[in-house]
């Protein structure tokens, strides 16, 4: 038995991110860690501490340069991607900007992509969304069943990026593999990691040099357009940009979608409520966004930093848990229950800081189409085999096959 498959003893100094009963149920070891030891500590995956409170978050995000956003992966990258990776930020900076990159280099590129996302920027793809989600209904409305992750969720932001990208739709089921590859399978399999990385960044090389010579009004080329500090972005960065839009703008999207149709389809009185008071949607999305926040962050200390009894040293890694912060219960009222009408709802299921997510107003729109949509055609559904859920963890969390039934007619 290797190292990482050792059953877990105690979830303060030995947890493990990719257990299975974690990751489909955390909040009871979120709850343990807050009241016993709220940063907790881990030797599995490289090491890491995890910091669980939601003040304690907020603190630790303008810990800068203390903390720095370079590797923000929750699982170590393979040596020889590492290496590979080294020699790329020396030639060209950041991998990925603006996630991977530190100020003062941050703020620049955070400005040139936050017009793409701005609320009227994204309400152009509502119209495209709401057919996309019609015509994924319409494929399976008539058989009474269904996966509302497979066949639902996970099609609708690689169609949606796909369309701000100006890549062909139809290879939508592409980019679903290698997001996976990069963010799921990846994780614990650094061959795959390596490989999906390598493909989705030759992909973008050669469709930035096509841009390049045939200019359209996509982001593509709009990112070739655009200067930075008055100089225009290298082939490298613009792709490092896309790389990021493609795998952030999707997996967290898919899985905070594909959670709360979970979520409804196990919980009768809930999706009747709903379903009953289309009023809610506005307030019960900020609450699957809270509950079901999909996605933890990384920094790499680089210098020594003291949280309470803790002292973080240079080279460790500190692990952003948003969604055991948005479980809080100094923060949050009934923190462990769904409140559809929830008033105060100060959740960080998009991070805090400079580095909170720039594509939430996307991720909101995409939620809201996709969940108003499927009420409107399947208001009443339920799992049809519970046992057969399974949910990815790790970085990214949430349902990958969620088994449905509905009347037909």
């Amino acid at each position: 038995m290797s190292e990482e498959q050792r059953p877990v003893e105690d979830w303060t100094s030995d947890f493990d991110i990719f257990d299975p009963e974690y990751v489909k149920n955390p909040g009871p070891v979120w709850n343990e860690m807050r009241s016993k030891c709220p940063i907790a500590h881990t030797e599995r995956w490289g090491g890491a501490w995890m910091a669980t409170k939601y003040d304690d978050l907020r603190e630790l995000v303008r810990m800068v340069p203390e903390l720095s956003s370079r590797s923000p992966a929750v699982v170590p990258v393979p040596p020889q991607m590492r290496e590979e990776l080294i020699a790329e930020v020396k030639m060209y900076g950041s991998e990925n900007p603006p996630i991977t990159a530190d100020p003062p280099e941050h703020k620049p590129y955070k400005q040139l992509i936050l017009p793409f996302f701005t609320p009227s920027a994204v309400e152009g793809y509502r119209q495209f969304t709401e057919d996309l989600a019609h015509d994924l209904i319409d494929r399976i409305i008539d058989n009474g069943e269904g996966d509302a992750a497979e066949d639902y969720a996970q099609q609708i932001p690689p169609l949606v990026i796909a369309q701000m990208l100006g890549i062909d739709p139809g290879r939508g089921a592409e980019f679903t593999e290698w997001t996976r590859g990069v963010l799921e399978i990846g994780q614990t399999d650094p061959e795959a990691r390596r490989k999906y990385r390598t493909i989705i960044r030759d992909f973008f090389a050669e469709l930035i040099v096509q841009r390049r010579a045939e200019p359209t009004d996509d982001m593509i080329s709009r990112l070739i357009a655009a200067e930075v500090e008055g100089e225009k972005l290298s082939d490298h960065t613009i792709s490092g940009i896309c790389f990021l839009l493609l795998v952030a703008g999707i997996d967290t999207t898919w899985s905070s979608i594909g959670s709360s149709l979970w979520h409804f389809a196990g919980h009768a009185e809930d999706r009747r409520r709903l379903a009953a008071e289309p009023d809610l949607f506005p307030t019960a999305i900020e609450e699957m966004l809270r509950f079901y926040a999909p996605v933890m962050m990384a920094r790499k200390v680089t210098q020594h930093v003291e949280m309470g009894d803790k002292v973080l040293c240079p080279g460790d890694k500190m692990i952003l848990s948003f969604p055991a912060g948005n479980r809080d219960p100094d923060v949050f009222d009934r923190p462990d229950e769904v409140v559809l009408d929830r008033e105060r709802n100060r959740h960080v299921a998009f991070g805090l800081g400079i580095h909170r997510c720039a594509g939430s107003n996307l991720a909101r729109m995409e939620m809201d189409v996709a969940l108003r949509v499927w009420f409107e055609r399947i208001p009443e559904f339920e799992l049809s085999d519970p046992g057969a859920v399974t949910w990815a963890g790790g970085q990214v969390r949430g349902p990958r096959s969620i088994p449905v039934c509905f009347p037909v007619g």
